[in-house]
C-alpha cells in the first residue's frame, strides 16, 4: 500500500530542515512573524522517525512474516547509494581542505556514528539521522515477527505507549539538568543517541498497526482537522513552555496528522497527490542527505566570488535550486534504477 499524500510531507519537512540549517538568515525566514517556525524546523527530522515506522507498517503490514534478508536488501538499496554519494563528495572536500576525519569517515561508512558522543555530525552532519534509522530498520523484522504479528494490539498499545511516555519523562528532565551543560557528550548523547529516539519509530509503528487494523476504511474530508493539527504543530514551536520537541513529543500531533492524512480525501490529499508534489517528496532524501555536500560545494563566498552576489536570500535560494536539481538527477539516475532492479529480481524469486 502507497499512500501518495503522506510522500509529499517528506519534502516539507526535508524543506524545512534546509532552511532550519542554512535559510534562517536570509527572507523571509528571518521575518518575526515566522522565523520561530523555522528555528524549530530540526522537528522535522522527528516527523521523519515517526513516518518511518508508520510507512514500514503499511508496507509490511498484511504479510504474515517479514523475511529479513529480503528486508534488509531492500533497505540497503534504497538508502546507501545516495548516503555514500554524499559521503564520497564530502571526503573529497575533507582532503582539498585538509581537514581529513578518517576515524568518523569509518564511523559514518558503517552508519553507527550516532552512538559516538562527538562523531555525530562528523563528515556529512545530515547523516546522524540515517545512523538512528540504522538501529530502527535492523530491529523492525524482529519487532513485527515477535510482537506485531503474535501479539494483541492491545498489548502492543500498552507496552509502546508506556515506552514512549517514559522516554519523554525521562528525556525532559534530563534536557533540563544536563541540556545546557558545558559537556558537550552530555549533549550529544541527549539529542542523537539511536535509543533515545526509539520511542518514536515504535509510535510510528503503533500508529501504523492501529491504522491497518480500524481506520483504513475510514476515509473521508479531513482537510479542517488537518489543518488545525498542522496549526497546533505550529503554536507548540512559538510557544514551547521550556519543552523539548527534539525526541518525539510533537508525535501526539504528528500520529493524528499523518493518519487523518493517510484516510483524507478532500482538496489537501488531491493537492498533495499532483505528480509534481509526489515527485518533490520522492527525491526528499536526496534534499536531506545531500544538503551539506551542495552547500558546502557551492558556498555563499563561490557566490559572492564568482556571481557577485550578496543577497543572502538570493544566495539561499540559488543554491537551493541546485540541492533541488541533484537530488533529482540522483534519484532518476540512481535511486529509482536500484529500487527498480530490486523489484524485478523480486518478481524473478516470486515466479520461479
Amino acid at each position: 500500500m502507497k499512500i501518495d499524500q503522506l510522500t509529499f510531507t517528506r519534502f516539507l519537512a526535508a524543506i524545512s530542515i534546509v532552511i532550519f540549517h542554512y535559510g534562517g538568515k536570509s527572507f523571509p525566514f528571518n521575518n518575526d512573524r515566522i522565523a520561530y517556525i523555522f528555528k524549530g524546523a530540526d522537528v522535522g527530522v522527528s516527523y521523519f522517525f515517526i513516518l518511518s515506522g508508520f510507512v514500514m507498517i503499511i508496507a509490511y503490514g498484511n504479510k504474515s512474516i517479514v523475511v529479513a534478508k529480503d528486508y534488509f536488501r531492500n533497505r540497503f538499496v534504497r538508502i546507501y547509494p545516495v548516503y555514500f554519494l554524499a559521503l564520497f563528495v564530502m571526503f573529497v572536500l575533507q582532503i582539498r581542505t585538509k581537514n581529513l576525519d578518517l576515524s568518523g569517515l569509518f564511523l559514518n561508512v558503517l552508519m553507527i556514528q550516532s552512538w559516538i558522543p562527538g562523531k555525530e555530525l562528523s563528515v556529512n552532519s545530515p547523516g546522524w539521522s540515517l545512523s538512528v534509522e540504522f538501529l530502527f530498520y535492523a530491529i523492525f523484522p524482529l519487532m513485527f515477527n515477535k510482537f506485531f504479528k503474535t501479539e494483541s494490539l492491545k498489548k502492543n498499545s500498552f507496552l509502546i505507549v508506556l515506552f514512549w511516555i517514559i522516554s519523554q519523562v525521562f528525556f525532559q528532565l534530563l534536557f533540563v539538568f544536563y541540556g545546557g551543560s558545558e559537556l558537550d557528550i552530555t549533549k550529544d548523547v541527549l539529542k542523537y543517541n539511536p535509543l533515545m529516539h526509539l520511542n518514536e519509530f515504535l509510535i510510528g509503528n503503533l500508529a501504523g498497526l492501529f491504522f491497518i487494523q480500524h481506520l483504513q476504511e475510514k476515509k473521508g474530508n479531513y482537510d479542517l482537522v488537518i489543518l488545525i493539527l498542522a496549526g497546533l504543530v505550529i503554536l507548540a514551536l512559538k510557544f514551547s513552555l521550556g519543552l523539548n520537541f527534539h525526541n518525539g513529543l510533537l508525535a501526539v500531533l504528528f500520529v493524528p496528522l499523518i493518519i487523518c492524512l493517510s484516510l483524507n480525501n478532500g482538496y489537501i490529499t488531491k493537492l498533495f497527490q499532483k505528480k509534481s508534489l509526489v515527485f518533490l517528496g520522492e527525491i526528499s532524501f536526496g534534499i536531506y542527505i545531500l544538503q551539506h555536500p551542495v552547500y558546502s560545494l557551492i558556498s555563499s563566498y563561490t557566490v559572492n566570488k564568482y556571481f557577485q552576489i550578496n543577497d543572502t536570500a538570493i544566495v539561499f535560494f540559488s543554491r537551493l535550486v541546485v540541492l533541488l536539481v541533484v537530488s533529482s538527477v540522483v534519484y532518476i539516475y540512481i535511486e529509482k534504477p536500484m529500487q527498480n532492479k530490486i523489484k524485478v529480481k523480486r518478481k524473478i524469486v516470486v515466479l520461479s
